[in-house]
């Protein structure tokens, strides 16, 4: 059985082809949009909607099989690393994002001052600034 197969059975959801195409594109790494991922899906599986890799991801998110993040003034993007709590660096220039990893050990790794009650289990940080592409050389 594919690993696709395994955690999707796993987190209780059905076995379906998109199900399996979308999670295989995931878990080829990076932080993608929906119709790049609808892209690479159709590249599998020839016919498939957006409004179906819409349902999909939705359906992966909720079973904790895929991370919705939404940086500011970009649309959302999907990514297979979930349960671990990192954050993101995302590039003001090109839109480049990559992961962070928690710089303080627990989760979560930033608390806040006032938590107004709430039991908070995760913290969402987004730094952001200049890739290496974009930033301009520095003269010494």
């Amino acid at each position: 059985m594919a690993k696709g197969e395994q955690l999707l059975r796993a987190t209780g959801l059905r076995v379906t082809r998109p199900r399996v195409a979308v999670l295989d594109v995931l878990t080829q790494g990076g932080h993608l949009e929906v119709e790049e991922i609808t892209r690479q899906v159709r590249d599998r599986l020839d016919s498939v909607s957006t409004q179906a890799v819409y349902d999909v991801l939705g359906a992966l998110s909720r079973a904790g099989l895929a991370r919705r993040i939404e940086p500011a003034g970009s649309p959302a993007r999907f990514e297979a690393r979930v349960g671990d709590n990192h954050h993101h660096v995302v590039c003001r220039s090109c839109g480049t994002i990559e992961d962070v990893d928690c710089a303080i050990g627990e989760r979560p790794c930033l608390g806040p001052n006032v938590s107004h009650g709430f039991e908070v289990d995760e913290a969402e940080l987004t730094f952001w600034g200049l890739c290496p592409a974009c930033r301009p050389e520095r003269s010494v």
